[in-house]
C-alpha cells in the first residue's frame, strides 16, 4: 500500500486551514458562505489550486467577483497559512470557481431519466414479447 504523498497531505492542511480563515478571517462582505471544495498542491508545493463554492454566487458575474477578491486576497491567505505551519515554503493560492458541484444535480436528474427511460423501453420489450408482437423499437 503506497502512502500519501506529501502534496496530498499538504492540500488536505491547506483545505482545512483556508475553510477557517475564509470562514473566520475574511471581513471583506463580498465574501460570504464559501465552501472549499478541493485543493490541489503541485509538486514542487509552490502552487494550490484551490477550488470554492457559494450558495451566494447566483450569476455568473457573482462567481467571477468572488474568485477576483479570493484571488486579490491570496496574498493574506498565504501569509496566514505560513502562520500555521513549520515547512519551509508556503504554496500561493489560486482560486477557482467549482462548477461541479452545481452541474451534480442537473447530471443526476439527466441520469435518471436514463434510466427511466431505459426501464420503460424494456418493460414495453417485455409486453410486446409476452403478447407475441414484435416490439417497437
Amino acid at each position: 500500500m503506497r502512502e500519501f504523498g506529501r502534496d496530498l497531505r499538504v492540500a488536505d492542511f491547506v483545505r482545512d486551514e483556508l475553510a477557517s480563515i475564509i470562514h473566520f478571517g475574511m471581513r471583506d462582505p463580498r465574501v460570504g458562505m464559501v465552501t472549499v471544495n478541493e485543493v490541489t498542491v503541485s509538486k514542487d508545493l509552490s502552487y494550490a489550486d484551490i477550488y470554492v463554492s457559494s450558495i451566494d454566487t447566483d450569476s455568473q458575474d457573482k462567481r467571477d467577483d468572488l474568485i477576483r477578491v479570493l484571488n486579490k486576497a491570496a496574498g493574506f491567505f498565504r501569509s496566514e497559512l505560513a502562520k500555521r505551519h513549520s515547512m519551509r515554503t508556503t504554496p500561493q493560492p489560486r482560486f477557482h470557481y467549482d462548477e461541479i458541484v452545481e452541474s451534480g444535480p442537473r447530471l443526476e436528474k439527466l441520469i435518471e431519466a436514463a434510466v427511466r427511460e431505459d426501464e420503460d423501453r424494456k418493460a414495453r420489450h417485455i409486453d410486446a414479447d409476452s403478447s407475441g408482437n414484435e416490439p417497437d423499437v
